[in-house]
Parts: structure tokens; C-alpha cells; sequence
């Protein structure tokens, strides 16, 4: 995972506002040793999705919409305690809001066209299926 410091690029020239992140820490069970019992490295991060003005309104409902399992109360929350020091935890947890805010926000993929098989390769396919059955048409009513 890239941990890049700064605004938090969601897509194109929209990013996390700064102003809209909430974060909470407390002690984390990852590694640490002893130091893990006294530090407060585990961070949590919640982002408003329903209040937020940072987004495009279309980003935001389809946003709502793809999230609605992980939202409470229009709120996404977002973990990090892999790492010993709270500013490290910090940057992994904002980088994962904002891949998963970038998702939520793609557009809709464009539904597949059907194509027609070529009729070259369907009938070299009908042209190797004769073959195998005579291959064992071939095997069979021998009399040894």
C-alpha cells in the first residue's frame, strides 16, 4: 500500500477535505511489545458520506448506494493498527478511505455488447470436433 502525506485523492481533482475527517485513537493489539500497552497507535477514522459537501452529489449517492452495508447513520469508518507508530497508522487509514471512497465513486461499468462467433472459428471447432470422433470412432470394433 502507497502512504503518501497531503490531500488524499479520491479521483481527478476531488479529495478528502481535511476539515471533514474525524479521527479517534486508542491502544492497538498489533505489534509493538510493551510499548503497544501504553500508546495510543490504533486509529479510526470516520467520514460523513451522507453530510459531506466534498463530493459531487451523483458521486455521493452512488457512493451511498455501493457503501450502504458499511455506513451507520451515513458515517464510514475505516481502521488501521499495522503499524507501531499513530502517524503511519494515520496515513494507511486516510490512503484507505480514499481508495474506497475512489470505488464507491467509479462510474457503473459499460454493459458487454454481444458479438457474433466468427464463422472461421466455429467452423474450424465443428472441423476438430469431426476429427476427435472419428479418432474414436476408429478405437472402437476392433477385433484383436
Amino acid at each position: 500500500m502507497e502512504v503518501m502525506s497531503g490531500p488524499y485523492v479520491i479521483r481527478g481533482s476531488v479529495s478528502l477535505p481535511e476539515a471533514e475527517l474525524m479521527w479517534r485513537f486508542s491502544r492497538s493489539s498489533g505489534p509493538g511489545g510493551q510499548h503497544v500497552n501504553t500508546s495510543d497507535s490504533q486509529v479510526e477514522l470516520r467520514f460523513d458520506l451522507a453530510k459531506t459537501e466534498a463530493l459531487p452529489e451523483v458521486w455521493k449517492q452512488r457512493a451511498l448506494e455501493r457503501l450502504a452495508g458499511r455506513l451507520v447513520d451515513g458515517v464510514v469508518t475505516v481502521r488501521a493498527s499495522e503499524h507501531r507508530s499513530q502517524w503511519r497508522n494515520r496515513e494507511t487509514a486516510a490512503v484507505r478511505l480514499a481508495a474506497l471512497l475512489a470505488e464507491a465513486t467509479a462510474p457503473p461499468p459499460k454493459p458487454r455488447r454481444p458479438t457474433r462467433i466468427p464463422r472461421g472459428i466455429n467452423e474450424r471447432r465443428l472441423r476438430e470436433k469431426k476429427q476427435r470422433s472419428e479418432t474414436k470412432r476408429g478405437r472402437s470394433g476392433r477385433d484383436w
